[in-house]
């Protein structure tokens, strides 16, 4: 699961930015205050912070500023504050992204997967070599064993989403929430049928797959 620091201290935007980043397997942790969130960083590990700027005790472009000095987690701005320059200056002083307030959630969501696709990328470009999948995002294509796969947009959405999160186990409502080819209104039944399309396209054996098997009462994991 993908774990976040949001240093916001509007609580109640917290506690709702929170439950909606957890259907999407992202644990959210909301601390008001900037100094504490700086304790936090030190002394915990998180894959990205969600910093807003006008907090008290310290403006947030000073908090970012600390936070590179210190770590190169990804930083996400989430202000209030329109003026051009924070935007900037926030880039300027290390942050990844901005994002203005008022924005819907899934616009962060889409953000932070991006962001971490990247960094992800960044950090396991060799290692990714080495698996018999492997997805290029600008063609939208997906190669099994550098054979590329013929795959519907849901299909394709259902699978880069179980790349990302290769090796672990992902329920069937995580993939009806973040794949953006599939409606939230479908049934779990739907996912299992794509899944079985995407089984049979990877040569798959239904009692004993190779690369997608199912989690008894959890959803699905993927071993490219």
């Amino acid at each position: 699961m993908v774990r976040v620091l949001m240093i916001e201290d509007d609580e109640e935007l917290a506690e709702i930015l929170s439950e909606y980043l957890q259907r999407f397997s992202i644990e959210t942790i909301n601390v008001p205050d900037p100094f504490l969130g700086l304790s936090k960083l030190e002394n915990e590990t998180f894959d990205l912070v969600i910093l807003d700027l006008s907090l008290p005790g310290m403006d947030g472009l000073e908090v970012c500023e600390e936070i590179r000095k210190r770590s190169d987690v990804p930083i996400v701005i989430s202000s209030a504050r329109s003026d051009l320059t924070d935007k900037i200056v926030g880039l300027e002083k290390g942050a990844d992204d901005y994002l203005p307030k008022p924005y819907d959630p899934r616009e962060l969501v889409a953000r932070i997967k991006t962001i971490l696709r990247r960094i992800g990328r960044e950090k396991g470009e060799e290692t990714a070599k080495t698996h018999d999948l492997r997805i290029d995002e600008a063609s939208r294509m997906i190669y099994l064993k550098d054979q590329p796969l013929q795959l519907t947009a849901a299909e394709y959405g259902i699978l880069s989403y179980l790349l990302e999160h290769a090796n672990e186990v992902v329920s069937r409502e995580d993939l009806i929430y973040s794949v953006d080819a599939i409606s939230e209104e479908s049934t779990l039944k739907s996912i299992d049928v794509i899944i079985s399309r995407i089984r049979h396209k990877l040569g798959d054996k239904p009692k004993h797959p190779r690369y997608i098997r199912s989690v008894r009462g959890l959803g699905y994991r993927l071993t490219p």
